[in-house]
């Protein structure tokens, strides 16, 4: 099992902005030094917690500080953006990262974003779709282009110099296209199967009940057996919070209690996911009320915490419920206490994942 990151992120609204994001960058190569293969950076525009606004721009400002770790966006929010400016951002941006961009892509979830865009009353799965396909074209395709869509009409026909390049925008340095990556944040989602199909592998939320997270692997089967390739466990990426502390005592006291970072994350998104209808995500029992939502049940369920030997049995555990799967990906939180943070990546990196690992292979050689 491959070892990444995804983070959102979400922040305490009284820190300063430039605090936080030099605190997720310094995250990111913190990651890199202890051999995180890969890392998503979320983005939204209107979330004073959720601070990231542009993917991309993150992940540029990182590549000339990493060497070996793959950056990924998770994700770009596709409704909210011209499909031109993606496709001619994201061709330079993997130009840049000279093979070390992984394009996660979403139709984006959080509502504020879609309204201060004019989407929110539109159906934002549909221009989604429209949207990737237009940039696989543009791709994929020689100028002028001529592209007429529900959503967006883009051509350089009246405009087009070949001789000049004007008209053109840049394909990607990898060929045809970067890796694309979907998160799947419903259980038994359609959306896995779509991507499959179009040879795309899926993240599955850190905020999903386990017995949600299972229900991906059987709809990447069908949408590879659709897609006519073969589904790789290789493939799937699982988001996780994880906390790992020398003592239980102190990672019990910062993955659970009232003020802490993983409090205040839970709390955020439940809080909005719930009052967006999405209480489900947290219910085993679809017909309990919402009101049995909470944030101790939601931590309860999804975070994992302790000392190494503790995570990793946890983390055994958890894949044995959901299946095997290829990169977990440790869930970004906010650094209430910076020696701790950084202490939980190192733990996780070098006590959890050879011991995860370890276990996994005396299970094959049985």
């Amino acid at each position: 099992m491959k070892l990444g990151f995804f983070t959102m992120p979400i922040h305490p609204l009284h820190r300063p902005l430039a605090e936080t994001l030099q605190e997720d960058r310094e995250f990111c190569l913190i990651a890199e030094k202890l051999g995180f293969c890969e890392g998503f950076f979320g983005e939204h525009i209107t979330d004073g917690a959720e601070t990231i606004t542009s993917s991309l721009i993150f992940i540029a400002w990182l590549l000339n500080e990493t060497s070996t770790i793959k950056l990924g966006s998770g994700t770009i929010n596709l409704p909210n953006q011209h499909p031109a400016r993606v496709a001619g951002e994201v061709a330079m941006l993997d130009h840049m990262a000279e093979g070390r961009y992984l394009m996660g892509i979403s139709p984006g979830g959080l509502l504020s974003d879609a309204e201060v865009f004019g989407n929110l009353d539109k159906d934002r799965t549909e221009m989604f779709v429209e949207a990737i396909d237009h940039v696989l074209a543009i791709w994929s395709e020689e100028p002028p282009y001529k592209r007429v869509g529900k959503h967006w009409t883009i051509t350089t026909e009246r405009t087009n110099i070949p001789a000049l390049g004007q008209g053109a925008i840049h394909k990607p340095y990898q060929r045809p296209h970067p890796p694309i990556v979907v998160t799947a944040v419903a259980p038994f989602s359609k959306g896995v199967t779509e991507a499959a199909i179009r040879g795309w592998d899926p993240i599955s939320a850190n905020f999903l009940l386990p017995v949600w997270v299972k229900t991906h692997w059987p709809k990447y089967v069908e949408g590879c057996e659709k897609g006519g390739r073969p589904a790789d466990p290789a493939n799937w990426r699982v988001a996780k919070s994880i906390f790992v502390a020398d003592d239980l005592a102190t990672a019990r006291r910062y993955a659970t209690e009232p003020g802490s970072p993983y409090y205040a994350y839970y709390n955020s998104l439940a809080t909005k996911l719930v009052g967006n209808g999405r209480a489900n995500l947290f219910k085993r029992d679809q017909s309990a009320p919402d009101s049995s939502v909470t944030v101790e049940s939601v931590l309860a369920d999804l975070v994992i915490w302790g000392t190494p030997d503790k995570v990793a049995d946890e983390l055994a555990a958890f894949e044995d419920e959901i299946g095997e799967f290829g990169t977990l990906l440790y869930a970004g939180h906010d650094w209430a206490d910076r020696g701790l943070a950084i202490r939980s990546l190192e733990l996780m990196a070098e006590k959890v994942m050879p011991a995860v690992n370890a276990g996994r292979r005396s299970a094959a050689a049985e």
